[in-house]
């Protein structure tokens, strides 16, 4: 029997922050988001997708244990909806019939009242569902209460990437009133505009209103950055909330002819560009090393750009009583440079030490003395102090039971710019998908501006000194990094081209950029592919970082020519094809 429409549905947003495997502590974020909706008045909670087991679950979804675990915690959660507050759509791991969905549940009046399992299963970019989870078939809408909803679960509204099923139009074509859409959408530059266009695009087809539900948090080198939505059927927004924060807000919805209207949503501004990026780092940091337990960070402060950066991102991420800077000079050490990180530690009220490398440095150059006689000096000694840092922080962190977070920038690790076992030694690295123009540009903007929820202090935190000073690894004598680089302002073009891009280096001449420049910067990127593999994790805030997005081979021969690409010969396909069909038995 069906039940009788009703002309009002508030519906409670759970824009939360899950840990993936923690299914006790996610469903206990459930209930206490239930007992606000329920003191809202709300019908309907709904969190995002695979919030009970943490999202992205990876391979640990596949074991067997783990499922049982996340079937058992629904059906609990289910049962405790018999106490009349309102009804859960949770998202969860669901084996079926020796088959593992990724599934929307609804649970209501005591039982698991409807389960939506996800159709389009995204293979691209960061996501890899298609060899973890089955597709589940066309949907048709849910009956809650009187009103018919349509549950598309994430990529289920993407029907632009590739020949998938279109969801939304089965949904409504079957009679949804309201589509309410759980998403786990990672963070990247620009994604909440074109998350917004994908929803409009929806809506548009159909006709029929959606609410956008996104988790927020990190986890490991993803970033949610939450900013639900949700729009009417006339595209407008009905609601906005707040980026790179929880949330857990009650909008009420009324029939309105044949659609509904959200009549008292909030829009919340979102942070954009440069301080959307600063809010991921800042984010993808703290949940990092608040989620795995640790009490805090350990970092080489060099009084460089990067180092600074990586020290007030600490200090906003974690409160400056958990951040230890080291700063550790050898011969080749400014005095600018100590007077830099000095006045940087200051202004972050961080606990701040020098330790002086030379006797270190020192006695490994004394030990290898014998088996270096008769040949020069060169980047083997500069390795050695930045080996010598490297195993002094890790002694550090093994001591004090602190990370030590990395400071190199994406510029670096593209090209190699960066010492195994030195400055590359660490657990985490905030920085690591930002180019050294975007950190220049970073530590201006907080400068300036502090975000919302930072720990760390207000005003300028980094002197104009190292926002003006030329950089340098400080390994020899009035080195810089355009002794080896081309100036960065030209690099980060030609990398953001080869990397984000994947141009050709025919295309990108084209555009203005020296050939030998960009095929020796390109050359650079694929032979400091071994060390990229070595590389701690880091935020992805760009299109396409190193490591989830981008899966090169270590040994690899190939590359770009620089010749302009050829045509393909069509009717060489054609015949291929033919042959093909000819013996196909």
């Amino acid at each position: 029997m069906n039940a009788r429409p009703t002309d009002r549905l508030a519906v409670t947003i759970g824009q939360l922050n899950p840990i993936v495997g923690d299914i006790a502590g996610n469903a206990e974020k459930a209930r206490r988001a239930r007992a606000e909706a329920a003191r809202a008045g709300a019908d309907l909670l709904a969190l995002p997708e695979l919030f009970l087991s943490g999202y992205p679950p990876e391979d640990l979804v596949l074991k067997p244990a783990f499922q049982a675990a996340c079937r058992a915690k629904v059906e609990e959660l289910a049962r405790e909806t018999a106490d009349g507050g309102p009804a859960l759509l949770i998202g969860t791991p669901w084996p079926e019939e020796g088959k593992l969905y990724n599934a929307y549940c609804l649970l209501d009046r005591g039982a698991i009242a409807a389960v939506q399992l996800k159709v389009n299963l995204p293979n691209y970019g960061v996501f890899d569902e298609r060899r973890l989870f089955a597709a589940g078939p066309p949907p048709g809408p849910v009956n809650f209460r009187g009103v018919r909803l349509g549950l598309p679960i994430c990529e289920d509204i993407w029907t632009e990437w590739g020949d998938y099923e279109d969801v939304v139009e089965c949904l409504a074509e079957t009679g949804a009133e309201l589509m309410i859409v759980p998403n786990g959408s990672p963070y990247s530059r620009d994604k909440d505009e074109l998350r917004l266009n994908i929803a409009v695009a929806r809506v548009t087809e159909t006709g029929v209103p959606l609410i956008y539900v996104n988790q927020v948090g990190g986890q490991d080198e993803l970033v949610f950055d939450g900013a639900s939505f949700g729009l009417h059927a006339d595209r407008t927004l009905a609601f906005q909330l707040p980026a790179f924060r929880e949330s857990v807000k009650t909008v009420q919805w009324e029939r309105a002819g044949n659609s509904w209207q959200c009549v008292d949503g909030p829009v919340v501004e979102t942070e954009q560009d440069d301080k959307a990026d600063y809010f991921a780092c800042m984010l993808g940091l703290r949940d990092y090393i608040d989620k795995i337990g640790c009490k805090g960070v350990v970092l080489g402060l060099s009084g460089g750009i990067d180092s600074s950066l990586v020290a007030v991102l600490a200090a906003d991420a974690l409160g400056p009583e958990r951040v230890y800077c080291v700063m550790l000079p050898y011969r080749y050490t400014s005095q600018q440079s100590l007077d830099d990180a000095a006045q940087v530690a200051n202004a972050l009220r961080i606990r701040y030490d020098v330790v002086p490398i030379e006797s270190a440095v020192v006695g490994l150059e004394t030990a290898l003395a014998p088996l270096f006689a008769g040949k020069p000096r060169d980047v083997t000694e500069e390795n050695l102090q930045s080996r010598t840092r490297g195993t002094i922080l890790m002694a550090i962190s093994n001591k004090l039971g602190l990370i030590v977070v990395t400071t190199g920038n994406k510029s670096e690790m593209s090209v190699g710019y960066a010492t195994l076992y030195g400055d590359m030694n660490g657990g985490f690295n905030p920085i690591k998908d930002l180019y050294k123009t975007e950190v220049y540009r970073l530590a201006r903007l907080r400068n300036g501006w502090k975000p919302d929820g930072a720990l760390g202090p207000h005003g300028p935190v980094i002197p104009d000194s190292i926002l003006t000073r030329a950089p340098s690894a400080e390994l020899r004598e009035n080195q810089t990094d355009q002794d080896t680089l081309p100036p960065y302002d030209v690099l980060d073009q030609i990398l953001a081209r080869l990397v984000e891009r994947e141009e050709p280096i025919a295309k990108i001449v084209a555009e203005g950029f020296d050939r030998e420049t960009v095929m020796k910067v390109e050359r650079m990127l694929h032979l400091a592919e071994y060390k990229r593999r070595q590389a701690a994790p880091g935020v992805k805030v760009t299109l396409k970082n190193f490591g989830r997005d981008r899966r090169y081979p270590i040994v690899n021969r190939f590359r770009d020519s620089g010749a302009p690409l050829p045509e393909p010969d069509r009717a060489l396909a054609k015949n291929a094809a033919a042959k093909s069909e000819a013996f196909d038995f």
